[in-house]
């Protein structure tokens, strides 16, 4: 049967009190939005329509081709909004599912439990409900003796006996397309100002047709994200079901709540993280590594095997059975070859460390391609700044800087070249060579008695 799922994206969330459109508030890494549009997506239906309205053009931006976009103008309410969506829908047979695109913790078993149960249903709806004491401005959902919905009461509205339930609507809803393009015409203005889709169970009861619920088993599902408190509440929820996914994959967390995994992470089995650890963005972990305690890795992919202690990896590649920390930090375009070695307090910007290289503590390689197997010694620098332009490093295989070199980009050392410790080398060293001194000059061995 067709589907086509609605998101309802267009409110203001002045709530926020943010310049940020709501929907593109970060959720363990990935706009709150995203979220609500992978889990409608994952059913299999139609491309999502996703019903825009303040910042807009933000909003496109950030979801770029994973929605069909309807324009809300005016923000009158969510049958209003609704309304918006009924072209691109094309009003045609089929299911349509309802849901806010401010709950981003509905799980894509929930909806196709919702779909499954409108499938069996004769009459035009089925709603998502909760149980829940703290009714957090939800409508209360009033059932009749063979358990049908009967009406819908907004909190605002309701009446002592009313408020005493505590089953609540989501606003997560599935209709007959068939019935529900003709009976929006049919929802009337309320005193506030706005069309409301829960009117639509007012009519589809008035036509004595049935309405149908399905009650949420988890009530964490129906988290709402109105305020930055919400948004906090659904983090928690949604890190510790990613946590549980990744243990039971395999992977070991030493102290979850204090380990943040992205929702966009993968993580190979019989690795482990120690507590406090961020891994954030795309971040890939191979098999079999140990990744902290106190590490952050954002945007990195990272090889089996590897070790990485208390660092910091953005945008960076490590190859298998790297090692390297404590407090290190690797720069957007660092690529660490297998079995690199990098001491404590080792930066590494946009450059290559070839198979086996050994870069010792306190030093810093910016630009610089390092050939297999050569050893940095402790407190090296590339200087590959001269205030306005940036110049490679290049350093042939099997070579040997020593302790606190300087290497004054642009530059090349050759193949088993050496420096010795505290030189500074401004001119490029040929292979099987060794330079010392300030500035740095070939080093000619004195034969025994010579002046």
């Amino acid at each position: 049967m067709r589907l086509t799922p609605i998101i309802l994206a267009a409110g203001q969330g002045t709530r926020m009190r943010s310049r940020l459109p709501k929907m593109l508030h970060p959720l363990a890494g990935k706009a709150l939005v995203l979220h609500t549009l992978q889990t409608a997506a994952s059913l299999g239906g139609e491309t999502p329509i996703l019903v825009i309205g303040h910042g807009m053009e933000s909003v496109r931006q950030a979801v770029g081709e994973a929605a069909r976009f309807a324009v809300q103008e005016e923000q009158l309410g969510t049958a209003h909004a609704l309304q918006a969506a009924g072209p691109l829908a094309g009003g045609a047979g089929g299911l349509v599912l309802v849901t806010p695109g401010d709950m981003p913790l509905l799980k894509v078993e929930t909806l196709r439990a919702l779909v499954q149960l409108q499938e069996s249903n004769p009459g035009p709806v089925s709603l998502l409900t909760v149980e829940s004491a703290g009714p957090h401005g939800f409508g209360r959902v009033l059932r009749s003796a063979d358990g049908s919905v009967r009406e819908l009461v907004e909190e605002a509205a309701a009446q002592p006996d009313d408020l005493a339930v505590c089953e609540l609507n989501t606003g997560t809803c599935c209709f007959q397309a068939d019935w529900l393009w003709p009976a929006l015409r049919k929802v009337e203005k309320s005193a506030g100002g706005e069309y409301c889709l829960a009117d639509l169970v007012k009519i589809a009861v008035q036509e004595g047709r049935s309405v149908r619920a399905l009650k949420l088993a988890d009530s964490s599902e129906a988290i709402d994200i109105n305020t930055r408190v919400h948004l906090a509440e659904a983090e928690a929820v949604l890190r510790r079901r990613i946590a549980e996914h990744w243990m039971l994959e395999g992977v070991t967390i030493i102290d979850p709540a204090s380990t943040c995994i992205d929702a966009q992470v993968t993580i190979g089995p019989d690795t482990t993280l120690w507590p406090n650890t961020y891994l954030r963005g795309k971040t890939v972990i191979g098999e079999n590594c140990t990744i902290g305690p106190d590490a952050i890795l954002e945007d990195t992919t990272v090889g089996a095997g590897c070790r990485i202690l208390a660092s910091t990896l953005e945008s960076a590649t490590l190859e298998e059975n790297v090692k390297m920390g404590p407090y290190c930090h690797l720069r957007p375009g660092a690529h660490l070859a297998r079995g690199v070695k990098m001491g404590n307090f080792g930066e590494v910007k946009g450059s290559y460390l070839g198979e086996g290289v050994h870069m010792g503590h306190f030093s810093y390689i910016g630009d610089a391609t390092i050939g297999a197997h050569t050893n940095i010694g402790a407190g090296t620098i590339t200087c590959n700044f001269d205030g306005k332009s940036k110049f490679k490093t290049e350093i042939g295989e099997n070579a040997f800087i020593g302790s606190d070199t300087m290497l004054v980009a642009p530059l090349k050392i050759g193949k088993n070249a050496r420096t010795g410790a505290g030189s500074v080398v401004t001119h490029d060293v040929p292979d099987d060579s060794t330079v010392v001194g300030v500035p740095a000059r070939p080093f000619i061995k004195k034969e025994p008695g010579g002046n």
